[in-house]
């Protein structure tokens, strides 16, 4: 990612951290490697943990692994530092997973993402999944379909997994390769499976959602009513299961409608009231949700999309006077709040103005001989609006007021006091 195409991920990073910060929820930053264990609770028989996780011996014997998901990273700092809860976060980085490169993933990406601990409360669900709507909604991205499941709990679950694990043992010959091996593992894993063989096989194949207790049940009902109170559009799959094992009750995703089916997931996420206690923690329920930024990206162009590049600078200052003029008056520009760049190496005046102009800025701040000694400033429209001379200490109101009458030229807060 070079800076001239990074203006779109910033964007989307600021939006995403305006959207779960105005709802409480703030920074972790946890480690890009961690000790083996804490990677392995999100479920052995995953593709994630027993194909795709880089793990290795440090050189001081300690058997650790690259980050795959985020999840567990959060969930072991709240072991560790137990804060008082619920306990809102979101967090920002990269995770590794050995995996075919596909378009929007690579071995290493990057994911934004939210988790909450600390109550069963199925409204949590609902702002959590609503975060993410309103997420995609201020990234202008009209093509996401959102889908959601219950997988249930310790309570029903048992008992629907032997019932599909008995249906898909008859079917056992006619699934996939990969799955008539390992049915016994996770049955669970069949429903998600994306190959025709298996598709075709469980269509007929009992529902989770059919099969709830009546706890689980009121809660998923208390969900999508929550969500159609607030005008969330959703529409039940019950074959979601996602890719980790520690997910209990709530599941969603988000699946971008103009990306082709086997690479249209934006994210997703659920809830996973388990995983803190299996790590060692006191029984803590929590809820979360993690979105893919380059998928996301992909799903930004493709939907037609246009997010803000980056603010283009105010002024760009062109002093073949010496230097001393351009050094001190972006000094004192930035220190007001504006956005002002300069050139370097005494180039020729004619250099200094091309790059005023690749710059984008909007005026570019003229001081030659002339200038200098009178203690002026040349200040010149470069979208073609002539220019003016004002004296250095009129300078910062000048410009001040020229951006006020450009409709457009100045994001708000231009001005504010350093």
């Amino acid at each position: 990612m070079l800076p001239s195409e990074s203006g779109p991920w910033q964007e989307m990073l600021a939006t995403f951290a305006s959207t779960v910060g105005d709802a409480g929820y703030e920074l972790i930053v946890t480690p890009t490697f961690e000790d083996v264990s804490v990677f392995t609770r999100i479920g052995e028989s995953t593709d994630v943990v027993r194909k795709e996780m880089y793990d290795f011996v440090d050189k001081g014997g300690r058997h650790v692994a690259l980050r795959p998901e985020v999840t567990a990273s959060v969930a072991r700092a709240f072991i560790q530092h137990r804060p008082v809860t619920p306990w809102k976060a979101w967090y920002a980085g990269s995770n590794f997973r050995f995996e075919r490169p596909q378009a929007g993933r690579f071995r290493e990406f990057h994911q934004v993402g939210i988790e909450a601990f600390g109550t069963a409360d199925p409204d949590l669900d609902v702002e959590v999944v609503t975060l993410g709507w309103d997420f995609f909604a201020r990234l202008g991205i009209d093509g996401v379909d959102l889908l959601v499941n219950s997988l249930g709990d310790a309570t029903c679950r048992p008992a629907y997994r032997q019932k599909l694990l008995d249906y898909l043992l008859a079917r056992r010959g006619d699934l996939c390769e990969e799955h008539r091996g390992r049915v016994e593992e996770n049955p669970l894993r069949v429903l998600d499976c994306k190959r025709e063989a298996c598709r075709v096989q469980t269509a007929g194949a009992p529902l989770q959602v059919d099969n709830l207790c009546d706890e689980c049940a009121a809660h998923f009902e208390r969900v999508t009513a929550g969500l159609t109170a607030l005008s969330v559009p959703y529409r039940v799959e019950a074959h979601l299961v996602r890719g980790l094992d520690y997910y209990t009750r709530t599941t969603f995703e988000y699946a971008g409608t103009t990306l082709e089916a086997s690479q249209n997931a934006l994210g997703g996420g659920g809830r996973y009231d388990g995983l803190v206690q299996a790590m060692g923690g006191p029984p803590t329920p929590a809820v979360g949700f993690a979105i893919g930024v380059e998928r996301t990206l992909l799903a930004i162009g493709a939907s037609g999309a246009a997010p803000r590049s980056r603010a283009r600078l105010h002024a760009f200052v062109v002093d073949f006077a010496g230097g001393g003029a351009a050094r001190d008056i972006t000094r004192e520009l930035r220190q007001a709040g504006f956005k002002v760049d300069r050139a370097f190496d005494g180039r020729s005046p004619r250099a200094q103005f091309k790059a005023a102009d690749r710059s984008g800025a909007r005026f570019a701040l003229v001081v030659g001989p002339d200038e200098a000694e009178a203690s002026q400033v040349a200040v010149k429209d470069l979208s073609g609006g002539g220019q003016r001379l004002v004296g250095r200490a009129e300078l910062l109101e000048t410009l001040r007021s020229m951006l006020d009458a450009s409709p457009g030229a100045s994001p708000p807060g231009y001005n504010r006091a350093p």
